[in-house]
Order: structure tokens, then C-alpha cells, then sequence
């Protein structure tokens, strides 16, 4: 019943102007600032973790805000996408560097995209999928499922096939045999036994091998891709340059570059622009996680 009337509200909001979808959400995002002390005691745990010293407290203020903007605004481009055409995503997207891809494509290699919780990542898996190759994404079990079922149909609108990521080694590479393109979140808490440690930001952490063991052993091209925005209406799919994997005698040595690389690249991206990065979730909870107690 609940989910029904969840559905009603959906096309009623749809048959807003999209002027006042954005409104509302943004409502919504300035009222979960203010009534979620929760998340926002997470989002700065996280900023004065990174940055320390270096942002002011104004500095933090607005980015924690943002962060629950851009959250909003996710949902709202997750509840659009169900509902738009090619034509109309086109309008909204600009695509930078396709050529990294164009060129990964003329060698007959498949495309590992390495991404991260950044502006909108909704609209940039819509975007890979609707512009350039549907890709297999990779996504963690929801407690709710009819929720993750409404989310799911979203994601898989423009081609983009769905993969729960519980033993998903396997199935990642039956489908990159068969020449599909996947799609890997970096910026995940992860546990011990799923990744290795490297710098990031300063910090040592844990992040995932999983891009740079399956493209070191299939010869995949690792791709980084992120977007951002101006305005929160026209937003731009940065296509990266190819993180290069190493083909020595020694296999974990590889592998751990490939992984620095990609944590240097995310590094880069939050150093730049902050605040478009999803601050909100405990990201470093298992390996530090006295920083989120009290």
C-alpha cells in the first residue's frame, strides 16, 4: 500500500515543472540538514578527518549542506530518469574526453569505469549507459526491496545492467569474457580482506583491487569517471585517461600501484572540489573507527 502511494506522488511530482521538482527537493535537502544531527556530526567527522586545519568552519558548513543537496538531488534524477528520453538527458549532459574511451574501443579492450559518490552519480551511470555502452553496475543490497526494485529499474533504464555485489568477482568476469563494460564504486567502507591499503588524502585506508586485479588479468582499460555541475541543470561527465596496470612478475605489486593510482586520482578530484563528494556516509568506519564514536 505504501509503495503505491509512493508511486501516485511520483507522478504527481512528474507532472510538476521540473522548476518546482528542484524546489522541493532542495526543501527537502535544508530540512534534512537541519533534522539530521546524525549525518551531519558524520559529514564533519569526515571533512576534519581529511582537512584537518585547511577549511574554515564556514568552509565545512556549506559543504555539509551541499552534501545533503546533492543526496536530494540524486533521488530526484533517480525518480526523472524513469521518466526521460535520450533527447531529454542529452539536454542536460556534456560529455568530456570520450576520445580515452574511443581509443580504449579501437584496441578491442573492455572498459573497467572506476567512480566514486560524486555530484551526480545517478545521471553519470544513465549517461555511460545511454551515450557511449550499457555497463554492468555494481550495487550493495538494499534492507528494503522494493525500494532497490523502484532503484534498480531507474539504473537499468538506458541498457545499464544490475549486479548485487555479494561474490560478484565471478560474475564480472563471465560478463567482461563477453566483452560488456562494468561500472565500480572506489569510495566504498570496505573490509579487510577486500582491498589493501594506499594513501589517500593523507589518510591511510582501505580500498578495493577488485578494478585493478580483473584489468590486470583481462586486460581490461581502467577508466576513471566523475561529474559535476555549475548550476544543478547542466551537468558534465569528466572522462579520465586510463589508468595504465603493470604486467611485471609480481602480481600484488601490480595490482597495488593500479590501486594507488586510483586513490590518487579520487584524491585529486575531492582536493579540487569538495564539496560535490558524498560526506555523509561513515566511509572510514573499519579503519578508523574511533572517529565516529560520540
Amino acid at each position: 500500500m505504501g509503495y503505491k502511494i509512493f508511486l501516485l506522488f511520483e507522478k504527481f511530482l512528474m507532472l510538476l515543472p521540473a522548476s518546482c521538482r528542484k524546489a522541493f527537493f532542495s526543501f527537502l535537502a535544508s530540512a534534512g540538514y537541519l533534522l539530521s544531527s546524525r549525518y551531519r556530526k558524520v559529514a564533519y567527522k569526515n571533512l576534519n578527518f581529511l582537512f584537518e586545519d585547511k577549511l574554515s568552519d564556514g568552509e565545512k558548513r556549506e559543504i555539509v549542506k551541499y552534501s545533503f543537496k546533492n543526496l536530494a538531488f540524486n533521488f530526484l534524477h533517480l525518480l526523472e530518469i524513469r521518466h526521460m528520453s535520450k533527447e531529454q538527458l542529452a539536454k542536460k549532459i556534456t560529455i568530456k574526453n570520450i576520445e580515452a574511451i574511443e581509443k580504449v574501443h579501437k584496441q578491442n579492450r573492455c572498459v573497467i569505469y572506476v567512480t566514486t559518490h560524486y555530484s551526480s552519480w545517478e545521471l553519470g551511470g544513465a549517461s555511460i549507459g545511454a551515450f557511449i555502452e550499457p555497463i554492468i553496475a555494481v550495487y550493495k543490497k538494499m534492507k528494503n526491496p522494493t525500494y532497490q526494485e523502484w532503484l534498480l529499474e531507474s539504473r537499468a533504464h538506458f541498457g545499464n545492467i544490475n549486479l548485487e555485489k555479494t561474490n560478484v568477482v565471478k560474475p564480472l568476469i563471465r560478463f567482461l569474457k563477453q566483452g560488456y563494460a562494468s561500472g565500480l564504486l572506489i569510495d566504498t567502507n570496505i573490509n579487510e580482506k577486500d582491498g589493501v591499503i594506499v594513501n589517500f588524502m593523507g589518510k591511510e585506508i582501505r580500498q578495493t583491487t577488485t578494478p585493478a586485479y580483473l584489468a590486470r588479468k583481462f586486460d581490461a582499460a581502467i577508466i576513471p569517471v566523475a561529474m559535476r555541475t555549475d548550476d544543478e541543470e547542466n551537468y558534465t561527465l569528466m572522462i579520465f585517461d586510463e589508468i595504465k596496470v603493470e604486467r611485471t612478475d609480481d602480481i600484488k605489486a601490480d595490482i597495488q600501484k593500479a590501486t594507488q593510482l586510483q586513490a590518487d586520482w579520487l584524491s585529486n578530484l575531492i582536493s579540487n572540489e569538495p564539496k560535490f563528494w558524498f560526506w555523509l556516509h561513515r566511509r572510514f568506519k573499519n579503519d578508523y573507527p574511533d572517529i565516529y564514536k560520540n
